[in-house]
């Protein structure tokens, strides 16, 4: 506290601390009145000066060039800089108040206060009985509605009588994912509920029809009004019940980005109220009778700003139709394609992040899959840290106590306005190309999907986008987590599902392979110039790459010489092999050595590193950006090549 600080305290207490009579005006209390104003341009200079020790950028470089090598690029193109201030976004729209047009701030004017959003638990087996039994228990611990499979690959139509006995659907609703039996499933569970005397005012649940979805998915379905019988019989009569979803994760599963899955999201959406507009269903009721759903990542704050523009921008699509007074209702739920099978345990850790990001957003509804989702069947264990993750995020965390947790974070509001900006654009685009429909069945959603995905292919190949256990400290012990396989779910005949993670994983089933053939996994050599403190840091991210892809390495320890490394060398005699020290010590010895192993019998050089001089002898580099993939391509084929 400042002593001008200290002063009006005095004088507002009185003398001796006593009570004084009548209102005094403190002077202003400034938190930062001791500090002086940091300016933009003393931020930049301060983060170069950090920079520039690093080489990255040269003493005469001009003020900011330092926080640009920070600044990166999201799968959208949206330039992302590493500090955002209060004037950054000065020049954005107005984002309302919490529960008012344009419901960016949230649907509710109390935001989730006091209950929290709803734990949304997704449930996939064809054995009703065994489906009911992992129902209630997600029901008697935490779980507040159900996501289930039904149909093809879930409980046949006729048995979800059978996989709901016991489940109070006025209390705890039902979210039916029914793919090709959509309106079927979706009366079944009316009447199933009229039959358990469910007052048709009081029945939970999302029927989930969706006919774009499915073709996006599937390449075909049924036509778009389908979705009109099912609307007629809930609209005006089932008053807590939406008939029809917006299914945008197909987008994100394919591999599209933020802004491509929100301008999706609204082209369906439009497509939807259309039909039902035609059917003589306003468009107020028809929007009520919605829910989108859209991909919680553990990309944190793109996924909070996503939920945000989602709302906003189908506001302004209710806006051109002249309403303005129903807030869209959203699912958001993390797409099992980004859970990994190798090191599954991790996925804890990216539902965690999804499932905040989701809840910081505002989605209505929250779905964290168990982490071996990737694998099969999920067992009591993973379905338990789950639910728990959220519960814990609701209960522990009071994160639903906060109203709209991101906003004013100068960040959040900006990559919104982008977000929003970018997928109207693409809205548009599919809009003038016809429609959702018309769009995808002329391939232009797959061919801009397609764009987004070649990049992160692109980035995940080179561990840009790293995958932690997987791309990035892997382990070749660990233990294999078996799980009882899935059905099969819709066959993708439309847009593909992208698994980051697959690339690296099949060169792991490959080492697997090889190792129960042969007992012994594919093995590259690390010739290590020098004492262990020059070549260690080199050595590790080598190990670190190769185990990537299942490789196995040996090292030739602190070597004082040629000799010493071709001579720990001829004890393995392994056909690749990579040099790892210092740019000085390859100067001396690299040319030297790579001459000497390649007369030992090493078939491919490689050297980590990337010396401003090349080096004679050596076949290829390993360095932090280098295409991982293409590198543990290589590998095998002269490990295979020389059996």
């Amino acid at each position: 506290m400042t002593d001008s600080d200290r002063s009006a305290v005095d004088r507002a207490a009185g003398p001796e601390g006593s009570a004084v009579d009548g209102p005094v005006e403190p002077e202003e209390l400034v938190l930062a009145g001791g500090f002086d104003p940091v300016t933009r341009d003393q931020w930049l200079a301060a983060a170069d000066a950090v920079v520039r020790k690093s080489g990255r950028i040269g003493e005469d470089a001009e003020l900011g060039a330092g926080v640009e090598t920070l600044t990166r690029t999201s799968p959208d193109g949206i330039r992302v800089a590493p500090l955002y201030a209060d004037e950054d976004t000065t020049d954005l729209p107005p984002t309302g108040v919490p529960g008012s047009w344009p419901f960016t701030r949230g649907a509710r004017t109390e935001g989730h206060v006091p209950d929290g959003w709803d734990i949304r638990q997704r449930h996939a087996g064809t054995d009703p009985a065994a489906v009911r039994e992992a129902v209630l228990a997600d029901l008697e611990c935490g779980v507040t509605s159900v996501w289930l499979r039904v149909g093809g690959g879930g409980v046949a139509v006729a048995d979800l009588a059978r996989a709901l006995e016991g489940v109070h659907l006025d209390l705890a609703g039902v979210a039916l994912d029914a793919g090709t039996e959509q309106v079927a499933a979706a009366h079944a569970y009316l009447d199933l509920a009229a039959r358990n005397g469910v007052e048709d005012a009081e029945l939970l649940g999302s029927l989930g029809v969706d006919p774009i979805g499915l073709r996006a998915r599937a390449g075909a379905g049924p036509d778009v009004d389908s979705v009109v019988e099912v609307a007629r019989r809930v609209h005006g009569t089932f008053d807590k019940i939406t008939a029809i979803t917006v299914d945008a994760t197909v987008i994100r599963e394919a591999g599209g980005s933020n802004a491509q899955e929100l301008g999706w999201s609204l082209a369906a959406g439009v497509a939807y109220l259309r039909a039902l507009d035609a059917a003589g269903i306003g468009v107020a009721d028809a929007a009520r009778l919605l829910e989108f759903r859209y991909a919680a990542t553990p990309e944190q704050f793109p996924t909070i700003a996503a939920l945000r523009a989602g709302r906003r921008l189908w506001a302004r699509v209710l806006e051109a139709s002249g309403v303005t007074d129903v807030p869209q209702t959203q699912h958001a739920t993390v797409p099992e394609a980004l859970f990994t099978r190798r090191d599954p345990w991790v996925n804890m850790l990216r539902g965690t992040v999804a499932g905040f990001a989701a809840g910081v957003g505002g989605a209505d509804a929250v779905t964290v899959p168990p982490f071996d989702a990737a694998l099969g069947v999920a067992e009591p264990f993973s379905r338990r840290i789950a639910r728990n993750t959220q519960n814990l995020l609701v209960e522990e965390s009071h994160l639903a106590r906060v109203i709209d947790p991101g906003g004013g974070s100068w960040y959040v509001e900006h990559l919104t306005d982008d977000l929003a900006r970018l997928a109207w654009e693409f809205f548009v685009e599919i809009e003038g190309a016809g429609g959702a429909v018309t769009a995808l069945d002329s391939g232009l959603v797959a061919e801009r999907v397609g764009e987004v995905r070649a990049r992160r292919e692109a980035d995940v190949a080179k561990r840009r986008t790293p995958l932690t256990g997987v791309s990035e400290f892997p382990d070749l012990n660990e233990k294999p987590v078996e799980r009882t396989p899935l059905p099969p779910a819709v066959e993708r005949g439309g847009l593909p599902l992208y698994r980051p993670a697959e690339v690296y994983e099949a060169h792991r089933d490959r080492s697997d392979a090889l190792l129960a053939e042969t007992g012994s996994r594919p093995t590259a050599f690390l010739a290590t110039l020098g004492p262990l403190a020059v070549y260690t840091a080199r050595a590790g991210f080598t190990r670190n790459l190769l185990a990537a892809g299942g490789v196995d390495t040996v090292d030739a320890g602190p070597t004082d010489s040629t000799a010493d490394v071709v001579e720990a060398y001829g004890k393995d005699g392994t056909p690749v092999v990579v040099l790892c020290s210092s740019d000085s010590l390859y100067d001396e010895r690299a040319a030297e050595t790579a001459a000497a192993l390649r007369e030992a019998g090493a078939a491919r050089i490689l050297l980590a590193g990337k010396p401003k001089d090349e080096v004679p002898g050596v076949d290829g580099h390993l360095f932090a950006g280098c295409d991982a993939l293409a590198v543990l391509d290589d590998v095998y084929t002269h490990l295979e090549g020389s059996k």
